[in-house]
């Protein structure tokens, strides 16, 4: 079976939608006629082109939005909740073909893109069942004088940027608390996966989704288009996934208009690994934490810190699994490493190995650029980093583990803290009371304690300090994220 098969084996031809614009149900070119080319990373061929949005079509799909919102607004919860549950179930049943396109467009493996969709899909599942209990409050005032009532309205037109490394779920952690919400939204995919965002866009038609409820623009000049929707009043919200130096950027934009904004930026989260902790456990955490989607994630396991009493028993052990992987393309059944975005994020991370090394660090498998079609970084484990390398502050961004040791629980907190990020943190250790002390100690807005996964759409999802602003996910969290509470105060 070929992969266009394969692709079409499910009668779902997601091809078919890659050359046009989604704006108020329909798809149309951009204005100019340009168009973007996507490219398979495994190989570098160009396997796709869509159009690249003007200033003139992001004008259209904000008219599309606004007048999408008041019928969307005043649809019944349950029938919002409705549409959302179809969300859900068409995913599970397409799920293998947007798993290969994820695998196609973005590089990552097979078995890794069909635990995105099914990630993604839950967020659909999560909100259709907290899109029927949003309340209201109600109380009386301390004088005595009158009833207070807290109603909680849909913010309005939103704006979601989304990245390339998960370009099902990103979107998805986004557009379902939006729609449970009440909101029209105009979503804009990274460039270099858009194929996803347009299959997705067809099945939330399918589903039932009004035209305009839901926009996708795919463009080559984010920074012009994002500012031209901002300034319009009708927008009034922004929630952007991406890196730290892009978010700051953004913020500013939209401080000129007063808009709310979500953030979820960058990290560079440590993995704590102590002298008493399941030597095979810590070392399987590891493995998830460091290697989904290739290390290509915000939530990778950045920095490796490991105690010393467990630290040669530890490193042996994690780059005899690191040599172990199967690199290739991710379409492949058998890959467990497929090829990184870009050739550009290869040379960073060639960078930071090369840094690491002239440094002093040991290199225990992998450490230099593949001779091979595509942009591809072997799984990489390095020993004796110092903390003064410029992988312990950057994100690495690929399969690169860097381990440094540790003596006491106190260095490892210090260690896990000297950075200006603060998304995720990873702990392993037998003892609960210690697991819990560093935890606290640790400045990150999510911790895996024993734990190398911790992403859940029942889970609020974000960071502090530079990694971001608000919640996605989570009882309440993330749907909050796109209303505003009204105050009315009743006399009777």
């Amino acid at each position: 079976m070929n992969l266009a098969q394969q692709i079409d084996q499910d009668g779902y031809d997601v091809r078919r939608f890659s050359h046009g614009l989604y704006i108020d149900g329909t798809w149309r070119p951009s204005s100019d006629g340009q168009l973007i080319d996507v490219v398979d990373p495994s190989s570098g061929a160009v396997i796709a082109a869509v159009p690249d949005a003007t200033l003139d079509d992001a004008a259209t799909a904000v008219e599309a939005a606004a007048k999408a919102a008041k019928g969307w607004r005043e649809t019944a919860p349950r029938k919002r909740s409705e549409i959302l549950r179809r969300c859900f179930e068409l995913m599970v049943e397409r799920s293998e073909t947007l798993a290969m396109l994820i695998s196609l467009e973005n590089g990552k493996a097979l078995r890794d893109a069909r635990g995105e969709v099914a990630y993604a899909a839950e967020f659909f599942r999560w909100n259709a069942e907290e899109a029927v209990r949003i309340t209201g409050e109600f109380g009386t005032a301390p004088s005595g004088t009158n009833r207070i009532v807290v109603d909680y309205e849909p913010i309005g037109i939103c704006v979601l940027i989304t990245p390339w490394n998960f370009p099902a779920a990103m979107a998805t952690r986004k557009i379902a608390p939006a729609l449970a919400a009440g909101c029209t939204v105009i979503l804009k995919p990274a460039s270099e996966t858009p194929l996803t965002a347009y299959a997705l866009a067809a099945l939330y038609s399918e589903a039932g989704v009004p035209a305009g409820v839901i926009n996708v623009l795919t463009t080559t000049s984010p920074g012009p288009l994002t500012s031209a929707m901002l300034a319009d009043p009708r927008v009034r919200k922004l929630s952007f996934t991406g890196s730290t130096g892009v978010g700051r950027t953004l913020l500013g934009e939209a401080a000129k208009h007063v808009i709310s904004c979500s953030m979820e930026l960058g990290g560079n989260a440590p993995f704590v690994v102590f002298d008493d902790a399941d030597l095979d456990a810590a070392l399987d955490g590891a493995m998830i934490a460091k290697m989904r989607n290739a290390g290509e994630a915000c939530t990778a396991a950045n920095r490796i810190y490991v105690q010393s009493g467990i630290h040669e028993r530890f490193a042996d052990g994690l780059s005899k699994r690191m040599a172990a992987l199967k690199v290739g393309a991710g379409t492949n059944a058998d890959t467990e490493c497929g090829p990184m975005i870009t050739k550009k994020a290869v040379d960073k991370i060639d960078r930071l190995v090369k840094d690491a090394v002239d440094r002093g660090a040991k290199v225990l498998c992998g450490g230099s650029i593949l001779d091979r079609e595509g942009f591809f970084y072997p799984p990489t484990v390095l020993s004796q980093v110092s903390p003064e390398a410029d992988m312990a502050h950057e994100e690495i961004f690929g399969p690169v583990a860097p381990i440094t040791m540790f003596e006491t629980e106190a260095q490892a907190i210090a260690y896990a803290n000297d950075t200006e990020y603060g998304l995720a943190a990873y702990i392993y250790t037998r003892d609960v009371g210690r697991g819990m002390r560093v935890a606290s100690g640790i400045e990150a807005g999510m911790i895996g304690l024993n734990r190398g996964l911790m992403s859940d759409p029942a889970a609020p999802f974000g960071g502090v300090k530079q990694s971001g602003l608000g919640r996605e996910g989570g009882q309440h969290h993330g749907i909050a994220e796109f209303m505003e509470a009204k105050y009315i105060a009743v006399t009777f």
